[in-house]
């Protein structure tokens, strides 16, 4: 199984180098053409992008150091890496969302609105198309291989989707006399990416404190309960190490049962959550009841 998780790891760089490329395209594309074209919103966009391309090669650099074996320093491998990336992809779009913002406020109260080209607006039309397809990719990638630092990049990618589809809601409102809704959608734009920033950032630090879903320790418990000679579970807890879930459980058996069975027992506890569940490694303590 850690052999696969390993091979999981490398699969999922291909979603982030994907990624790169698409934000190193867009990003251009919406930054010439928002100069151009006078589009305030399309800048944002661009600029969005431009800091999801540092976010990416982040999340690709996580991926990559989880891929290294346990050594003396880390006894428990370097799984973690790619969830400290998804953390600092979070920074890196706060940082730009709220640039964003300031920029976009600043343009509306100095007053000085012209309508932008329509070609920002089919720029951004088909830029939303783009990442779309992008974020369909990424999902499907991160459901496969189970990978928090992909489903990240897909979040962001769908975000992205989202913000250039408002782009071009402002763009062509402005284009019909009122210029000052591209400021203003660019503001919503920095608000879109502020939020995909904290939600990135919740979630990561959720797991590096370990932090667990509780609907998830539920499922575990009734597939524990379930094992043939169970006759309870006094305690129950998990945590993540990367995508990996590490589950700690202590059963009840009968008291007089011979220690071999009592060992049986445990072992299909660790093989049904392994089977049902995809957990990536099971610590069972027997006490007697």
């Amino acid at each position: 199984m850690e052999q696969q998780r390993y091979e999981d790891l490398k699969t999922g760089e291909k979603g982030a180098i994907i990624s790169i490329i698409a934000y190193l395209c867009l990003s251009a594309i919406k930054l010439v053409i928002g100069y151009s074209g006078n589009s305030e919103a399309l800048r944002a966009d661009g600029l969005n992008n431009a800091t999801d391309i540092v976010a990416s090669i982040a999340v690709l650099i996580g991926l990559r150091l989880s891929q290294k074996p346990a050594d003396q320093d880390h006894p428990y491998g370097h799984w973690k890496a790619e969830t400290v990336a998804s953390l600092m992809a979070s920074f890196i779009m706060m940082a730009v969302g709220i640039q964003v913002l300031f920029g976009a406020v600043s343009s509306i109260f100095e007053g000085k609105h012209e309508a932008p080209d329509l070609i920002s607006a089919w720029t951004g039309a088909f830029c939303a198309i783009v990442m779309y397809f992008v974020y369909r990719y990424n999902k499907r990638l991160a459901a496969k291989i189970n990978s928090q630092a992909v489903m990240a990049a897909a979040k962001d990618n769908l975000s992205d989707a989202w913000v250039s589809i408002g782009t071009v809601v402002g763009i062509v409102g402005a284009a019909l006399g009122l210029p000052w809704l591209d400021p203003v959608t660019a503001v919503l734009v920095g608000f879109l990416i502020c939020k995909t920033a904290w939600d990135i950032f919740r979630d990561a630090s959720h797991h590096l404190t370990d932090g667990f879903d509780e609907d998830k320790i539920s499922a575990f418990r009734k597939t524990v309960q379930r094992v043939q000679g169970v006759k309870g579970v006094k305690n129950i807890r998990a945590r993540n190490y990367g995508s990996n879930a590490v589950v700690d459980v202590v059963i009840l058996v009968k008291s007089n049962m011979d220690i071999r069975v009592a060992h049986d027992i445990a072992d299909e506890v660790e093989h049904a959550l392994k089977l049902s569940h995809g957990v990536y490694d099971v610590h069972v303590h027997i006490e007697p009841n």
